[in-house]
Formats: structure tokens, sequence, C-alpha cells
């Protein structure tokens, strides 16, 4: 298909418009458009999603199931998604540094 035809009259603006809104994802236009986010699909989010959330609970069920005086194990990192910024992944509190909570703080909280 020639889009030149449009200049010419044979193609509507209707039709133009429908071709460009259902352009395969790995096309030009939408590569320039979207940028790297055209590489995955919501499947392949879904999945960075399950694989991050995997990682997290076998972090969490082996840092319970350490011994008290073992180093921390590092937090998983999650996978990185095209397009999105990588920020870093939470650390975990050192305990010297956590603060009890006075009696009074507790009530504001709870009540």
């Amino acid at each position: 298909m020639d889009l030149l035809d449009w200049h010419r009259g044979r193609l509507s603006s209707r039709r133009l418009a429908v071709l460009v809104r259902h352009l395969p994802r790995d096309s030009a236009t939408l590569r320039e458009t979207h940028g790297e986010a055209t590489d995955w699909a919501v499947t392949d989010y879904l999945l960075a999603a399950a694989v991050d959330q995997l990682a997290e609970a076998n972090w969490m069920f082996a840092t319970v199931n350490r011994d008290e005086d073992a180093e921390p194990l590092e937090y998983p990192q999650p996978v990185p998604r095209p397009g999105a910024e990588q920020t870093p992944a939470p650390q975990a509190e050192d305990p010297a540094e956590v603060r009890n909570p006075s009696p009074a703080e507790l009530v504001r909280f709870f009540s």
C-alpha cells in the first residue's frame, strides 16, 4: 500500500487511521513513538511480575529461616522492564537503626 494514495485522494483518512492504529507491534512507527516498550506484550509484563514476586517470596522464606547470627541476604533485583527506569531495590533495615516506639506512639497508632 502506498501512503501517497492518501495525498492523491485514493485512500480515505479513516482507512489511513485504521491502518496506522493496527500496525504490528514490531513496526518502525510504533517503535519510534513508544520506544522499547513495544518489545514486550502484556503477557511478558505479567510473567516478569510473577518472577519478581517469586524471587521476593524465596528471599523472605530464606531470611526467616536463617540463623540469627548469619549475614542478611541481598534483596532480589527485579526483572528489568523495557522503557522503565531502574530503581534500586529496597534495603533491609539494619537492626541497630530500628527504634522501638514509645507507649504513646503505640496508642496513637492503634487508636
